[in-house]
């Protein structure tokens, strides 16, 4: 199984609002740029969307290092939220989960390949992070 490194992040002026998305593939020397973004959307949306589309833009079945400044997405899949979550018929304790349709997207990805999701501070020293988040906004700008 290839292993592939991803980094991804979100971005949204207000929320909800305008937003993008930006993801780096790491595949061996070679590097892939990502992104897109939406007129209006939640920042929670584009960094689901922004993990969605990393993985979708694979060919095959591989291993994954994701790293992510998004607790929601980390916490969910790391802390068992997700399966939670799909147990309660997409209930959470404080009502309905939000965004069902990207992480039911999610799920079907993290059928395919081998996902290890790495939280990492936002805007620090992290070049790959950095890039992710330039090309989020970057997008979002895009509907402003």
């Amino acid at each position: 199984m290839k292993e592939v490194t991803i980094y991804t992040d979100g971005a949204c002026s207000g929320n909800p609002g305008p937003g993008g998305w930006g993801a780096v593939l790491k595949y061996g020397d070679a590097v892939k740029e990502l992104s897109g973004g939406e007129a209006h959307t939640t920042n929670n949306r584009m960094e689901l969307t922004g993990v969605i589309s990393a993985l979708s833009a694979l060919k095959e079945p591989c291993r994954v290092k994701l790293y992510t400044d998004s607790r929601y997405i980390a916490n969910a899949i790391n802390e068992g939220w997700l399966k939670a979550w799909t147990a309660k018929g997409w209930r959470r304790k404080g009502g309905e989960v939000k965004n069902p349709d990207l992480w039911q997207a999610l799920i079907v990805l993290l059928e395919t390949h081998n996902v290890e999701f790495i939280w990492v501070k936002g805007h620090a020293e992290n070049e790959y992070n950095n890039r992710c988040d330039e090309l989020a906004v970057n997008e979002r700008k895009k509907f402003m």
